[in-house]
C-alpha cells in the first residue's frame, strides 16, 4: 500500500498536479502572474542553455 501511496504522489508530482493546486489556492493578480510566468521562462532558458553548453564538452 505505501509503495502505491508512493507511485501515486509521484505521478501526480510529474503531472503537476501538486503545482497547480498550489497556485489556485489563492488569487494570483494579473501582474503577478505575468511576473512568475515571466521568472519560469527566464529559469527554462538558462537551464536549456546550461545543458547545451555542458554537452558541447
Amino acid at each position: 500500500m505505501e509503495a502505491a501511496l508512493r507511485r501515486f504522489k509521484r505521478q501526480c508530482n510529474y503531472a503537476g498536479i501538486f503545482k497547480m493546486a498550489k497556485a489556485k489556492a489563492f488569487y494570483e493578480k494579473g501582474a503577478e502572474k505575468r511576473r512568475r510566468e515571466g521568472r519560469e521562462r527566464v529559469r527554462v532558458i538558462l537551464k536549456a542553455e546550461r545543458i547545451r553548453a555542458q554537452s558541447r564538452f
